[in-house]
């Protein structure tokens, strides 16, 4: 028989089970389970307005654009409720999971995951010059999903398990450094070749989260950094061939090398450019940020008023996907806007607070790097709206429009919610009684 089999104490000695399977039948087991708390209440009431407040300004955002594409004003809004109301009931179905048992199929996700990024360049949908989706059925009734948003949950998962695998051996190179660094470069060439940058750039922020978290060595960071300081350089300096070396050195300024150096970049070129001078190309490149920010700004303090914004009118292109927080600040105003990014914060932090507490690493990691990555998506859309960064295609959790996308974030938030279910209950403090005893 093989090792991997335990026998159950209190049973015959001649029934064996898969050693995870025993090891849930133990009477340890069945205690921490009876210590188990309830879902975290606030974290899901968190979630829950600001999915609803996410889908009352979709409706607000895309009506117009829906009319003129469809013929039908709500077609936008009843997709998102559609895809919201089961969103919510697949985050408390995988709250209900056991992360142990996440943990068991963590890596064949990753797998999955790959598979799927080879996938899509063979059959993906291309849109706008880029093949990120693949779908099923035509025109307005079609279903399409993005691999790398799979990809994304795959790394988190993947890397939490085989870091509690390695355990003390994250120290060395070959266990806490070559594996993450293989994996993330292959993830990050596929998504390069659909070409996907903001989710590769994305994924390795999470890789690198979660070496670092995991128990990487600082120092196994500081190497790639210096090449990318030393890369940022040689990109965005001028050359010592370069005109500009003959001119007077004040006319040198960081913007023309970026601009120049940008020039054989591609989109992501032509994104550098629309990003650093926007008026350059106003009615091209440089149209959808201007739009933006003529919304942002027209919000002002109180904003124009819920289902009063102009800019959707078909001027802001992606009005009610990744630019949707633009029409928010138009019509919500800069009070409306913060109070919205004060609702992502204090979810962004109770899910850390849940991390800090989780039961074990598996937990922790998995909880820290979700946080991390609805943290990093919102500063970056944002970031995108207000042209603090050049344009990323990155969406806004919970109010950009998409139906697949929204079911994984809420996917996601069930699984933080799994975990705060495994969190021990807090033992009840001990009091006197009156004859100077203490009572557990």
């Amino acid at each position: 028989m093989s090792g991997n089999t335990e026998e159950i104490s209190g049973v015959q000695s001649d029934i064996r089970l898969p050693s995870w399977e025993a090891r849930e039948l133990t009477s340890e087991y069945l205690e921490k389970e009876q210590n188990r708390s309830g879902i975290d209440i606030p974290f899901l009431l968190l979630t829950l307005l600001i999915l609803l407040i996410g889908v009352v300004m979709v409706l607000s955002a895309s009506y117009a654009s829906a009319y003129y594409m469809t013929g039908q004003p709500m077609w936008f809004f009843t997709r998102q409720l559609v895809f919201a109301v089961s969103g919510v009931a697949i985050m408390l179905l995988v709250s209900n999971i056991r992360t142990s048992t996440m943990s068991r199929w963590s890596v064949q996700l990753l797998l999955v995951s790959i598979a799927l990024l080879v996938v899509v360049l063979v059959i993906g949908i291309r849109v706008n010059g880029a093949t990120r989706w693949i779908g099923v059925g035509s025109g307005n009734s079609a279903f399409t999903f993005q691999p790398s948003e799979i990809a994304k949950l795959a790394v988190i998962m993947s890397y939490a398990q085989l870091m509690c695998k390695f355990g003390k051996k994250m120290k060395k190179f070959r266990c806490g450094v070559f594996p993450f660094v293989l994996i993330t470069t292959i993830i990050v060439v596929l998504l390069y070749m659909e070409p996907h940058l903001s989710a590769a750039i994305i994924v390795v922020a999470l890789a690198a989260i979660m070496m670092f978290a995991g128990g990487t060595p600082l120092r196994w960071f500081v190497m790639p950094m210096l090449i990318v300081a030393i890369t940022i350089v040689f990109l965005f300096l001028p050359d010592s061939n370069s005109e500009l070396r003959d001119e007077v050195s004040a006319e040198v300024t960081f913007r023309q090398a970026v601009i120049e150096a940008s020039e054989n970049m591609g989109y992501a070129g032509r994104r550098i450019r629309a990003w650093l001078d926007p008026e350059a190309d106003p009615l091209h490149d440089g149209f959808q940020i201007r739009q933006s920010l003529f919304a942002v700004g027209s919000g002002g303090m109180f904003g124009q008023g819920l289902g009063q914004s102009r800019q959707k009118y078909l001027y802001l292109p992606e009005e009610h996907n990744d630019y949707i927080f633009a029409i928010v600040c138009e019509e919500l105003g800069f009070i409306g806007a913060m109070l919205i990014l004060m609702l992502f914060f204090l979810l962004v932090i109770r899910g850390y607070w849940l991390a800090m507490n989780s039961k074990d690493k598996y937990a922790k990691l998995i909880t820290l790097g979700i946080t991390s990555l609805l943290a990093i998506q919102v500063f970056l859309n944002v970031a995108v709206v207000t042209n603090l960064v050049p344009a990323t295609g990155i969406s806004l959790p919970f109010f950009s429009y998409g139906g697949t996308a929204l079911w994984i974030q809420l996917l996601q938030m069930g699984i933080i919610l799994a975990v705060s279910r495994e969190i021990p209950k807090p033992k009840p403090e001990a009091k006197c009684n009156e004859e100077g005893g203490v009572n557990a």
